[in-house]
């Protein structure tokens, strides 16, 4: 859809002659008009929850697997096929418990020359055991949620930019990271390692794919497609990058979407971000549930669970976010 300014920058001075006590003076008073307003295009939050379901038909994207492979190609395939320039970044890392794996990030740009950018990312792995689960707790769930949906809801920002007539005034960048859920469990009867979750962050925050990389900031995506979710300013965003969190929050409430976007600050949590803002030194936030009802549980009663499947995916959810996230995009 093309893009309509709704309101024009600057200020706009009204005058107003003062009473015959200060001698009938005139005064210049300066009324503060709000920033441009672009419209974004449209969401379309069907097509994201059919994204997220295409991953979740290839079974767990556990690394090493045929499924984790094969979810890989295709989203390469879609991000082709959505007009980017498509980057795949091989490396192997080996887990807490000795295993090495074979994995990939998958980076994908739009308006490359561009200097001033913006980078949005999520996990594309599930994690190899839904330990938290009563019943069957060696085994993975789907990951509807945990790696899908901010996968889905990429894709199909990826597809509204490259469709639409107008595009954003900046560069966009995607990564797709790789490894990120195959952390230590509390009950692996091991040694506690430090840095055994985020592989994929942790390998491209040390090896970019390409070394003069940099982005204004990031937005880091994970489990953003439940029902009811809420997102709080979760506590690593806010220590690196808190204009940032202001800025999405902002964009999300004045948009229609106060219910999802809380101004309600949660714990520092150690996920994507944390590398990408430490290690490869550019400022990002993460969106992610937090349960304010449950701060022993803040993920979800779906979290590492089996329950993890398309059933606990709203549309209203992903259009929440994915709309939000192109308002961001459209009015840098």
């Amino acid at each position: 859809m093309n893009m309509i300014t709704l309101l024009f920058a600057g200020t706009l001075a009204l005058y107003s002659c003062d009473s015959a006590d200060n001698g009938g003076r005139q005064q210049a008073r300066v009324e503060e008009k709000e920033a441009p307003v672009v419209q974004a295009p449209e969401f379309n939050a069907d097509t994201a929850y059919a994204l997220i379901a295409k991953q979740v038909a290839y079974g767990p994207r556990v690394p090493n697997t045929p499924a984790h492979y094969a979810t890989g190609e295709w989203i390469i395939k879609k991000l082709r096929e959505y007009g980017a320039e498509v980057e795949v970044q091989n490396f192997q890392m080996r887990t807490y418990d000795g295993k090495m794996l074979n994995l990939r990030n998958i980076i994908a740009s739009y308006n490359p020359g561009a200097a001033n950018r913006v980078l949005l990312a999520s996990h594309w792995d599930t994690r190899p055991f839904a330990d938290k689960d009563e019943q069957d707790p060696k085994t993975p769930s789907d990951g509807a949620n945990d790696g899908a949906s901010g996968v889905g809801v990429m894709l199909e920002i990826a597809r509204t930019i490259h469709q639409a007539e107008k595009k954003p005034g900046i560069g966009v960048d995607m990564i797709f990271f790789d490894g990120e859920d195959y952390g230590q469990p509390d009950d692996s009867g091991l040694p506690y390692q430090d840095n055994t979750w985020c592989l994929g962050s942790q390998y491209w925050s040390k090896n970019k794919h390409n070394p003069n990389y940099r982005a204004n900031y990031g937005i880091l995506l994970d489990m953003v497609g439940a029902e009811g979710a809420k997102f709080a300013r979760e506590g690593t965003s806010m220590q690196y990058a808190k204009e940032i969190v202001g800025k999405v929050w902002k964009a999300g409430n004045r948009i229609g979407y106060s219910d999802y976007f809380k101004y309600v600050n949660a714990p520092a949590i150690t996920d994507d971000h944390s590398y990408v803002n430490a290690w490869g030194n550019i400022r990002m936030i993460d969106i992610i549930e937090y349960n304010m009802n449950n701060p022993d549980d803040y993920f979800g009663p779906y979290h590492h669970r089996h329950s993890d499947n398309m059933d606990v995916i709203s549309k209203n959810t992903l259009k929440a976010v994915g709309q939000t996230l192109l308002h961001v995009l459209y009015n840098e």
